[in-house]
């Protein structure tokens, strides 16, 4: 435990400079303008809607997160006839960067939802509705924009998302499966925003499922964001979303809860309080994929979490 409390190869205080990351064959990259910077908007199955009345899908990660983390569910769609997107926000992947001070201190969740609204903008623009899915704070930004009437879409798909009720009891989850957290935090890494994730032993434990293999986490932590704002998980602590405002922004009230078994942070009773949030709207679907953790979609039972995903989407 010394010896993560010590770790600081996977802490930066910099921002990632460089050509943009290759993506995998099927993906493709452009460059949403927004007034603040260029964001990275990946894309897949180009001519699976041409003519198609099939609506897309656009997904949004969570914390530390980038579009990359959508590559599998996202070929797996476009194998299907579906296209999707999937947006980098601010500080994340390939889109344009603050720096550590100014990303960690002074961007308020407000900026990311502006991220959000523009890429949910610029699809719909181009397609007509949209499906929005969002993962964990970023499922939790995307309930928070539904909630002020900024976007309207066809369906939400939330995957182990942050609750639109308020994540205290996820952060106590966390710190519990972690006793070393605050320790860590405050006198080793000097309040960094990435030491909970400062090793990939961490990492492994709070994103994965018991079955993922730890060499498969280097490559997944490489594509972390280098520090994330601060303002954008604590401002989600407390009631944000009432599920009564985003249901009013989802055609046919239609959302699909959607988690791993194995989540430790957005635990399956975090889910169900989530189902239950949203259940007088009468179309919400709950479902968990066994074994998978909290980042379902880049665990070893993506596949079966990208089918229901599926489903639920051809049944909109």
């Amino acid at each position: 435990m010394v010896g993560l409390c010590l770790s600081y190869k996977y802490l930066f205080w910099t921002r990632r400079v460089g050509e943009p990351r290759p993506l995998a064959d099927g993906i493709e990259r452009t460059w949403l303008p927004t007034p603040s910077g260029e964001l990275e908007l990946l894309s897949a199955g180009a001519g699976a809607s041409a003519g198609s009345a099939s609506p897309p899908i656009l997904f949004v990660h969570g914390g530390m997160g980038s579009a990359w983390v959508w590559t599998d569910f996202m070929l797996f769609l476009a194998a299907h006839g579906i296209r999707s997107y999937a947006i980098s926000l601010r500080g994340h992947g390939d889109s344009w960067a603050p720096g550590y001070l100014r990303m960690v201190y002074l961007t308020p969740r407000r900026a990311f939802e502006d991220d959000l609204v523009s890429a949910v903008e610029a699809v719909q623009a181009a397609h007509g509705d949209v499906v929005l899915v969002g993962h964990s704070a970023g499922g939790g930004l995307s309930q928070a924009v539904l909630a002020q009437g900024r976007v309207n879409v066809l369906g939400l798909a939330l995957v182990d998302a942050i609750p639109g009720y308020g994540s205290a009891t996820v952060n106590a989850n966390w710190m519990a499966l972690d006793r070393w957290f605050v320790f860590r935090l405050l006198f080793c890494h000097f309040g960094h925003p990435n030491s909970a994730l400062s090793h990939p032993l961490l990492t492994l434990r709070a994103f994965f499922g018991s079955k993922f293999p730890l060499e498969r986490v280097y490559p997944f932590q490489d594509h972390m964001a280098r520090y994330e704002s601060l303002q954008w998980p604590f401002s989600m602590l407390r009631s944000f979303a009432p599920a009564q405002d985003v249901l009013a922004h989802v055609k046919g009230k239609r959302v699909l809860v959607l988690a791993g078994d194995e989540d430790a942070l957005m635990t399956p009773e975090v889910t169900r309080q989530t189902a239950a949030y949203y259940a007088l709207g009468g179309g919400v679907t709950t479902e968990f994929v066994g074994g998978a953790g909290h980042h379902l979609q880049n665990d070893v039972q993506w596949e079966e979490g990208a089918a229901r995903l599926l489903e639920w989407y051809r049944a909109l």
